[in-house]
């Protein structure tokens, strides 16, 4: 499970992207002002930091300075507000490796976090595997036994986000968020139209899955 720090001062924005992060599989750890983040930082060595610019103290460029001072990797996302003075310029040499303006929609800082972590990771195994299926990442290829498979994109975006969760139950609604999106929001029967495909097309027996299991009124499980 890969860890996000949250360095803001503002208690209900900080427990609303910790909540967001622990719902979509990510391990949080909040901190409450630049000094305490620096220090959870260097300890934690998490997979990726949202820094607030603007804090008491010590301030979330200072922070990302130190980070990058301190011989750190990690992927950098800074927050800061509508007015504060922003460009790309600024980012490198703060070592950002991106930025988001609030206020901000749930959906887009996930999307930003989830870009930043594959931009940041490119020596990372693409290809995943489960039974004798493999999933290349990066060709976005399904192949079973060796035969490559045509899924729709739907399909294969189900199907990712349950390698990127395995052994959680999932309930409809996390799933039709996460795939979907909440501004097209299908009914929930889609979910369930999709796991069945996916059965028929991934499973050695559909009627017997060994992966893709049902939570009975939760939703699903993935299980490698």
């Amino acid at each position: 499970m890969q860890t996000v720090l949250v360095i803001d001062d503002d208690e209900g924005l900080r427990d609303t992207i910790g909540l967001m992060l622990e719902t979509e599989g990510f391990r949080p750890a909040l901190a409450a002002d630049g000094k305490t983040g620096l220090q959870q930082a260097l300890a934690l060595k998490p997979d990726l930091a949202l820094v607030d610019l603007r804090m008491p103290g010590l301030s979330g460029m200072e922070v990302c300075k130190q980070i990058r001072a301190a011989g750190m990797k990690t992927p950098l996302i800074v927050l800061s507000a509508i007015g504060d003075e922003m460009d790309k310029v600024l980012l490198l040499e703060i070592g950002a490796d991106d930025y988001v303006v609030k206020p901000f929609g749930t959906r887009e800082l996930l999307a930003r976090i989830r870009a930043v972590m594959r931009r940041s990771s490119p020596e990372e195994t693409t290809v995943l595997a489960f039974g004798d299926v493999e999933v290349d990442l990066t060709r976005r290829v399904v192949k079973k036994k060796g035969e490559e498979l045509k899924l729709t994109r739907a399909e294969y975006n189900l199907l990712t986000y349950f390698l990127q969760n395995p052994d959680r139950a999932l309930t409809r609604d996390m799933i039709l968020n996460s795939v979907w999106g909440y501004e097209s929001f299908p009914n929930t029967r889609t979910v369930d139209a999709h796991v069945v495909r996916l059965r028929q097309k991934l499973e050695a027996d559909q009627s017997v899955p060994q992966h893709f299991l049902t939570v009975h009124g939760v939703g699903y499980r993935f299980l490698p």
